[in-house]
């Protein structure tokens, strides 16, 4: 409960504090390329249901048909204002969207698409989808650099379903059995101060 409360209050206060952000980076996405200012791709939510994440746009339309569903550093999927945003973390910024509805939370296991979600181990993913996914989590201050990894590796799928995907599981899941909201309190100041540096 209070942690709802609190991923309530805070999604509130973050949404009407960046919507002149937003607004920015809606007609920047709009004049840059053609298509909705929002991304909205299935996710896989707490206890395995499905759900439609939000992300502002930062590639262009057709991108899901032509190509992976993870990206790469220099993708060339990506739009021209795409690079910036992403650089900056200003896509992630459209998920207070899904705090304030309750679909995610602010700190939890990043949420996947039902692809990646099929290689969980059963026991691990019994363990990461208890809790609510959220926009940040301990894996993601770990693996901050994962599109250059990616881009580094011969096959980058493979790469990533067999050495990224399995740290990053053990990480959520590690994460799931002790979160409490001083564990959630700490990874926020983390990734601020991250964003900040």
């Amino acid at each position: 409960m209070v942690k709802r409360l609190f991923d309530l209050a805070a999604s509130a206060f973050g949404l009407i504090l960046c919507s002149p952000v937003f607004l920015v980076l809606a007609i920047w996405i709009k004049l840059d390329s053609p298509g909705p200012v929002f991304y909205r791709q299935e996710r896989v939510g707490r206890f395995g249901v499905p759900f439609r994440i939000h992300k502002f746009r930062t590639m262009y339309q057709d991108a899901d048909r032509r190509g992976m569903q993870i990206t790469v550093g220099g993708d060339p999927r990506i739009t021209r204002v795409g690079h910036f945003i992403r650089r900056n973390k200003l896509d992630e910024l459209a998920q207070l969207i899904d705090v304030f509805q309750g679909t995610m939370s602010l700190v939890g296991p990043r949420p996947e698409v039902p692809k990646y979600v099929a290689h969980y181990p059963p026991a691990m993913r019994e363990r990461v989808l208890s809790v609510k996914p959220g926009i940040t989590d301990p894996a993601s201050l770990a693996f901050r650099n994962e599109n250059d990894q990616l881009a580094q590796a011969a096959d980058p799928e493979r790469e990533y379903v067999e050495v990224i995907l399995p740290a990053k599981l053990q990480l959520a899941a590690e994460y799931a059995e002790r979160a409490n909201f001083w564990t959630d309190l700490r990874i926020i100041l983390s990734t601020a101060k991250l964003l900040v540096s």
